[in-house]
């Protein structure tokens, strides 16, 4: 990647792009009555797709931005699954009969921290409230370090198809400076067990940008990670921002690497993952050219959503839990972020929205040109402006900064047709937010491009 770009780039902020707009933009308008109004007119929908957040772990690592709580016990986590199930119960009766789950994703936090037998019962009770097509995929994401003898045959007999494995880097020093400490035997011993129950989807997470991390260690983290032969990898930079993770405070800021140092990592990740066999899958992920992503990714039905690039193409994504966010035909649900609070609502109402965003027409329209973008680095503004029935002059883009990327060589513009050159598809996030209505300039809330 050309430094005049990284150096241009670097610093701007922009969203992720797992949702337009993005969650900044929610507000406390959205409510309830607005939540039950938009699921009891989802009968129309072939099938939908559930997300499901465990916000607990045992120990807090420094680079951590997801919203978990640490618990020492497991107290606090069944109590919180009794109001995660009375959430299921109350959305699983709003919705009409017919459309069926095909994709259901277990996040945190750590999913896999509560029981086994709890994990059984949780997911019962999810089959009871929904409908499921019987080919779902069901993922849930692991910490190696904290899993249970008995939990990969309780994810085996719930019918987990996809395990993501939280690894980040194996070289000490960068696991002391984040308080992460994960050999690579604990997760060898993980991928075993997991294999052994049944479980062959396997994902591996990879973090670049890690206090004390070099291009030597990214390169060795990969080759170790290799040996376990996983389907995919995520390759995610991290995200310096103290101001709203305040844990993130204890990673001292000169042993992070600056953004030309980044590149390098990202760069040396990259290649040691294509000469080792898998394909890019869009601007963070990689996989072998038979997993079902890849195929998605070549034939141009990749998509994006609240878990990054994935296969569902659901047409609707209901969150279930604490700070979980769903994607309705007509718009965006929030729930309440702090646990407390959440089981509260959920307590008093069976629901627990704590904001929302009303999805109009050409919101629409700037997420598909968003999401094209992001999954094939291209898009055909008129194409797909006339698909909305909108005329593309309402979304192209001001010439001034369409001509500014073409000069600097980050796109090349073909008419309305916007492609990405090859060579800054790690800027593809800069691109997108040209067809950003929402974005705010500052961007204090997002990481850096780079």
């Amino acid at each position: 990647m050309r430094p005049d770009l990284v150096e241009k780039y670097r610093s701007q902020r922009v969203p992720r792009y797992t949702s337009y707009p993005s969650s900044p933009h929610f507000t406390a308008d959205i409510g309830g009555d607005a939540y039950r109004r938009w699921l009891g007119e989802l009968g129309g929908t072939s099938h939908l797709s559930l997300y499901v957040h465990v916000p607990f772990c045992r120990s807090m690592c420094w680079y951590c931005g997801c919203h978990t709580t640490i618990v020492p016990h497991d107290d606090p986590v069944l109590r919180y699954l009794a109001a995660l199930t009375k959430e299921a119960k109350t959305v699983g009766a709003l919705v009409p009969d017919g459309p069926a789950v095909s994709h259901l994703h277990f996040g945190g936090g750590t999913p896999t921290l509560m029981p086994a037998a709890s994990f059984i019962t949780l997911m019962r009770e999810l089959r009871h409230a929904f409908a499921f097509s019987p080919s779902a995929d069901i993922a849930v994401e692991i910490d190696p370090r904290t899993l249970k003898d008995d939990m990969p045959d309780a994810l085996a007999v719930s019918g987990v198809t996809r395990a993501s494995l939280g690894v980040q880097s194996f070289d000490p020093e960068v696991q002391k400076a984040i308080n992460r400490i994960q050999t690579p035997e604990m997760t060898a011993a993980a991928v075993g067990s997991l294999r052994r129950a049944g479980i062959r989807g396997l994902n591996l997470d990879l973090i670049y940008g890690l206090p004390k991390q070099t291009v030597r260690s990214c390169i060795e983290t990969v080759e170790t990670a290799l040996a376990f032969d996983p389907d995919r990898f995520s390759v995610f930079g991290y995200a310096h921002m103290p101001g709203f993770k305040g844990h993130q405070s204890r990673i001292a800021e000169a042993d992070l690497p600056d953004a030309e140092e980044r590149v390098r990592q990202t760069l040396a990740i990259e290649d040691t993952l294509l000469a080792n066999g898998y394909v890019r899958i869009g601007f963070d992920h990689f996989a072998k050219p038979t997993d079902p992503i890849a195929v998605a990714a070549a034939n141009g039905t990749l998509r994006r959503n609240f878990q990054g690039y994935t296969t569902d193409d659901a047409d609707a994504l209901i969150g279930l839990g604490a700070s979980a966010i769903g994607r309705l035909p007509d718009g965006f649900i929030a729930n309440i972020v702090p646990v407390p609070g959440y089981m509260k609502a959920v307590e008093a109402d069976g629901l627990a929205v704590g904001r929302g965003f009303a999805i109009q027409p050409e919101d629409r329209l700037r997420s598909d040109l968003i999401e094209r973008l992001m999954c094939d680095f291209e898009v055909d503004v008129e194409a797909v402006a006339l698909r909305h029935g909108i005329h593309p002059a309402r979304v192209m883009p001001d010439p001034d900064a369409l001509e500014e990327m073409e000069a600097d060589g980050l796109i090349e513009l073909i008419g309305t047709r916007i492609r990405v050159r090859d060579d800054v598809h790690a800027l593809v996030r800069s691109v997108a937010a040209l067809f950003d209505a929402y974005l705010d300039p500052a961007g204090l809330r997002h990481s850096k491009a780079i």
